[in-house]
């Protein structure tokens, strides 16, 4: 905690980050059933095609206990080893996680996009703080996610009738030109396809290990 404090200040929420990027990464990691064994995959897309580019995989033991909270601990050093595997530097990181949106305004995404320098947003699946109302139920509607009065997210509707994602400003990005890629790479289904072409790449990884240890 007493970390997630001190690297807080040097979070740029502002941004606002690149309106049209080339390349976006898609960051996920998939557990083993032990729970002691984890493969942390990032995978670059084709902003235009949505076509992967370049992919790289870590797999290895997580490097913190489960604490909720800090869960950035456990994920940070085999995310930060596929990403230096790759050999084209993205230009947005999309992570399956929160950035601002998290109990100390610091979750996995700012910690990414600051120990990186590389623009980074979070989408979540669910929740992890805050006060929200469904978004109408139309694709692109959304409404804000609050926090002790603060808007730390924005709820966000992908696809017409299917729960929303939960998208918040990781680094170097503003909310507006985040929830605008999240619309981007969601064009078929509820999750982006940075993410999941990423949750493949991890789960493949595993699957693969167990086979050859």
């Amino acid at each position: 905690m007493a970390v997630q404090e001190e690297l807080r200040p040097l979070v740029d929420l502002v941004g606002p980050g690149p309106a049209a990027p080339a390349t976006v990464a898609g960051l996920d990691v998939a557990y083993a059933q032990s729970g002691d064994l984890l493969a942390a995959a990032v995978t670059v897309l084709d902003a235009r095609t949505l076509t992967v580019v370049d992919e790289a995989v870590s797999v290895g033991r997580p490097a913190f206990g489960y604490v909720p909270g800090l869960f950035a601990f456990r994920e940070l050093p085999a995310l930060l080893a596929a990403l230096d595997r790759l050999t084209t530097c993205p230009e947005l990181l999309v992570c399956d996680g929160h950035g601002l949106a998290h109990p100390r305004r610091f979750g996995l995404a700012c910690h990414l996009g600051v120990v990186t320098g590389l623009p980074a947003i979070g989408v979540g699946k669910t929740a992890l703080v805050g006060e929200w109302a469904p978004p109408a139920v139309e694709r692109g509607a959304r409404s804000p996610l609050r926090d002790a009065g603060e808007v730390v997210g924005r709820v966000l509707r992908t696809r017409e009738g299917v729960k929303p994602v939960f998208v918040s400003v990781g680094h170097r990005m503003s909310l507006d030109n985040a929830t605008a890629q999240v619309l981007g790479l969601t064009r078929r289904y509820r999750l982006p396809e940075t993410t999941r072409s990423a949750d493949r790449l991890c789960r493949q990884a595993l699957t693969d290990h167990s086979r050859w240890p």
